[in-house]
């Protein structure tokens, strides 16, 4: 009996070295490989969002497909093993929602019009700006914080809103916010949020003439 419990424990000890090497492999993969790994279906889109993130030119960031994000349509996250490195060698994911629902039905991500996805993608690429300036321990907290307490999260999307606009992303960000809010029949549940955690169009408008009036 104890040897068939260690057994176990070996085994269990096994696939996690197994998992751990797989991740670090692909990881070293992704530094190898662009700094920037886009699906060809939104590579347009992203590429033009990234145009406007300068500062992110050499940041590895990979924009990749999921089935589902809980709560969202989109989502920006740190890859976990690279909370391990300096600030300036972490690699970031962009996760898109394969489908979103209007009433009822399933429609595709991809589909959605091509200046709503600039300004979706502007909005997270806001999110790897604030990221990348945060310790790896500020993040896990910060992560922690997105998921329990409802003032964190505002803070970290309305921030992200922030770096859109201070990037002239502000005419896609209030096209994807129309987009959601006015032109849909996207679950309520869903604009509520945005209503509640985003900046609203008219506080884009007064980023907008502060950002103009600092350029004069």
């Amino acid at each position: 009996m104890k040897k068939r419990i260690k057994n176990k424990k070996w085994q269990f000890a096994t696939f996690l070295l197994l998992a751990l090497a797989t991740l670090i492999i692909y990881e070293n993969m992704i530094e190898k490989n662009s700094e920037h790994i886009i699906p060809d279906t939104i590579r347009k889109e992203a590429e033009f969002a990234l145009s406007h993130y300068p500062e992110l030119k050499n940041t590895r960031i990979e924009f990749k497909f999921k089935k589902d994000i809980k709560k969202s349509i989109m989502q920006a996250q740190p890859s976990f093993l690279s909370l391990l490195r300096p600030k300036k060698k972490r690699s970031y994911y962009i996760f898109i929602s394969e489908n979103f629902e209007i009433e009822g039905q399933k429609f595709a991500t991809k589909d959605i019009p091509e200046n709503v996805m600039i300004g979706w993608l502007g909005h997270e690429l806001g999110h790897v700006m604030d990221y990348r300036n945060r310790s790896s321990l500020n993040l896990i907290w910060f992560g922690i914080k997105y998921y329990f307490i409802d003032a964190s999260i505002k803070e970290a999307e309305r921030a992200a809103d922030s770096h859109a606009v201070a990037k002239n992303l502000d005419g896609y960000i209030l096209d994807t916010k129309n987009f959601i809010l006015n032109n849909t029949n996207l679950s309520e549940i869903y604009k509520a949020r945005i209503r509640k955690y985003y900046l609203s169009p008219d506080e884009i408008m007064i980023l907008v003439e502060e950002r103009d009036k600092a350029k004069q």
